[in-house]
């Protein structure tokens, strides 16, 4: 298998950070992508450590500009986009009524507004160096359920569901597959606010093995959802949940 060009947004910790290092253990070239400058540098450096090639890009994907600029950015650095993984995310904790409108936009820019952008550019992107790339959006179980105190994380996984059907429909004629993974409970920083209102042990059981599921986990199935070998998996938002939505 030829090395790929791979941009992975969110790349900073959790799922982003472990699905980074896993496609640049596989011999790609990695750009990592977040708005933490921090996290994204540590990322970069754990993977050369280990003799990967990364590059860090500071985007706010909430901003199409920025995305735009980042996908353009990986084109300039390595000739080609093959592979985008839309995994930027952030969460937040508040009762419905107890919401005013920077708590709703601020989720939706980021989940819903975020993938929507990365489609975009890196569609066109893709289109036009007729690259027959795979476009990877993080959703969730939670854009399948109800749970309180969620409503605006719930809301933009719903539609990062509908969002990666209906852009696998639109860009198949050009040869990009795009495909979506729902997590289940992972135990990566965006679920600290369970934590800190100690529901860890609730999260827990509605795993069918009574874990969090590890980020790298997610890390492999994303990859494998990446291959040639997953061709046929087009349109499909694959369930990565260990059981969360067999059974309550």
């Amino acid at each position: 298998m030829t090395e790929r060009v791979v941009v992975i947004t969110g790349a900073a910790s959790g799922i982003g950070r472990e699905t980074a290092m896993k496609f640049a253990r596989k011999g790609d070239k990695v750009i990592v992508a977040d708005f933490n400058e921090i996290g994204g540098n540590q990322t970069v450096s754990l993977i050369k450590e280990e003799g990967g090639e990364a590059t860090f890009v500071q985007v706010d994907v909430s901003k199409f500009e920025e995305v735009e600029a980042l996908v353009d950015k990986a084109v300039e650095l390595y000739g080609s986009i093959d592979v985008l993984h839309n995994n930027a995310g952030i969460g937040g904790m508040k009762h419905l009524l107890d919401y005013d409108m920077s708590d709703y936009d601020r989720v939706i820019g980021v989940n819903q507004n975020g993938v929507f952008y990365g489609i975009l550019a890196a569609g066109r992107k893709m289109r036009d160096l007729n690259v027959k790339g795979v476009i990877i959006n993080t959703a969730s179980v939670f854009g399948y359920m109800a749970n309180h105190g969620t409503f605006s994380y719930q809301a933009s996984k719903g539609a990062v569901r509908m969002m990666t059907q209906t852009a696998a429909l639109e860009l198949a004629p050009y040869g990009i597959r795009v495909v979506g993974v729902a997590p289940g409970g992972v135990d990566t920083p965006i679920i600290q606010g369970y934590k800190d209102a100690g529901l860890e042990e609730h999260l827990k059981k509605q795993q069918m093995r009574q874990q969090l599921i590890r980020p790298e986990a997610i890390a492999n199935a994303v990859y494998l959802l990446s291959l040639e070998e997953a061709d046929v998996i087009n349109g499909s938002v694959v369930m990565l949940d260990d059981g969360f939505a067999s059974f309550k």
